[in-house]
């Protein structure tokens, strides 16, 4: 990671730089996609099973994972695990259960009543990628806000392992969050089962969840058939640091991102050449010592970024126009900067909050907009998992005080029926 020093072309470069690791549309894998999906929505099951042996290599007698299994697996894994987890999952379900939205009923005086209804989705399906890539606090990151607003059934696939277990891990976080169904599937075919439905696997409304490219090609394929979360591009770090802030807090939390993905950027911003100087140093004295060291130090040699500001407000600006996955402002008062941050997905608010907290533990979701839509995204939340009605009711006489105006509207734009909906109640 070289020092630079903000110039208005370092930044730009930077900018550049970060959206290029945006995934761009591969042909190929689409074709193949799309081939799957066609085939998934022709044979059903046979062309999951199909597919699940291609892929990964065995062949699943029944794709549908017994409460019985997920049961057990609480019992396969450690008990701190399972003790972590459960304090995780109750962090969650607090911070979700005031994300909660009420309807809402409005009486006039003209007799019109009016107002909105909100429900839970009657199905969602969730995708959790499994093998190196198994993230249990993923589960309850959508499971949770899922389940706080009253979807109906929450469905999980995920892929089995070469011996045709699923990580045991994965399915004590399921039965921990309250998923109500398991099924061993992964990859686009496990998208389109859900999409379009099979015998054994019932359709949804909705698909949420991250996964290779196959998967986010597939969802992004899906969309309009069933409702989607997002397509979620690699993780991103971006850290505010001034003259208060401690080096190897610095280095540590850029590498926390670093690691996990050659295409992740981690990105410091500080109003000190200093602070900079000893954070790199930090990195190369810690990083010999993490298990993904190659990962982090090809992260952070092709996307990350250390640039020198004039002052904190230069810094939030440019992270403003970054609009990163995860902030954190490492600074003497976070709290005094926090209303100069309009696009982040997550703020981490001093030296003692570092964004592994929010990844696993503290509550709020870690399932945020990526490459610079932060600037018009939000994190998955319990509103991802609702649907919003209205209804109204007019009486004959709110709608005749009405009538006329919705008349020379309805005419205005050419729509005499419905112009005339109106006039025949009143003889016209």
């Amino acid at each position: 990671m070289e020092i630079w020093t903000a110039n208005g072309k370092n930044e730009n470069e930077l900018l550049l730089k970060m959206r290029s690791r945006s995934q761009k549309i591969d042909h190929e894998v689409t074709e193949t996609v799309r081939t799957i999906l066609s085939e998934v929505q022709a044979r059903g099951d046979e062309a999951v099973k199909d597919f699940t042996e291609k892929f990964d290599g065995v062949r699943p007698n029944s794709m549908e994972v017994s409460h019985q299994t997920l049961e057990d697996a609480c019992k396969q894994v450690p008990t701190k695990f399972l003790d972590s987890i459960r304090h995780a999952a109750d962090n969650i379900l607090s911070y979700h259960n005031r994300q909660k939205r009420e309807g809402f009923i409005v009486t006039n005086p003209n007799g019109s009543v009016m107002g909105q209804r909100v429900r839970g989705l009657a199905r969602v399906g969730l995708y959790v990628p499994g093998g190196k890539a198994a993230y249990p606090s993923s589960v309850l990151m959508n499971a949770i806000p899922a389940k706080v607003a009253g979807v109906g059934e929450l469905v999980m696939v995920t892929p089995p392992g070469k011996d045709g277990k699923i990580n045991p891990y994965i399915l004590a976080a399921a039965s921990i969050a309250g998923v109500d169904r398991v099924f061993g599937i992964g990859g686009a075919q496990a998208i389109a089962a859900l999409a379009y439905g099979t015998k054994s696997i019932p359709k949804v409304d909705k698909i949420v969840g991250p996964g290779n490219i196959f998967v986010a090609t597939a969802k992004k394929l899906v969309f309009g058939a069933v409702d989607i979360d997002m397509i979620a591009g690699p993780s991103e770090i971006l850290v505010v640091a001034d003259e208060s802030a401690d080096p190897s807090y610095l280095a540590a939390d850029l590498m926390s991102q670093a690691e996990h993905d050659p295409l992740a950027s981690a990105v410091l911003l500080t109003v000190s050449k200093k602070i900079a100087q000893k954070t790199l140093m930090e990195i190369e004295k810690q990083r010999t010592k993490l298990s993904r060291k190659d990962i982090i130090k090809q992260s952070l040699e092709n996307f990350g970024a250390t640039i020198v500001c004039e002052d904190l407000d230069k810094c939030l600006k440019l992270a403003n126009i970054i609009a990163p996955e995860h902030l954190e402002l490492m600074v003497e008062q976070p709290m005094r900067w926090l209303g100069k941050v309009d696009n982040a997905g997550s703020v981490f608010l001093g030296r003692y909050s570092p964004e592994p907290l929010g990844d696993y533990y503290a509550g709020p979701n870690h399932v945020l907009p990526t490459s610079g839509t932060a600037r018009f995204f939000s994190p998955l939340s319990v509103d991802t998992f609702i649907k919003k009605s209205s209804f109204i009711y007019y009486s004959e006489k709110a709608l005749k005080a009405g009538k006329d105006d919705i008349i020379t509207l309805a005419e205005a734009e050419g729509l005499t029926a419905h112009a005339n909906s109106i006039k025949v109640r009143f003889g016209e």
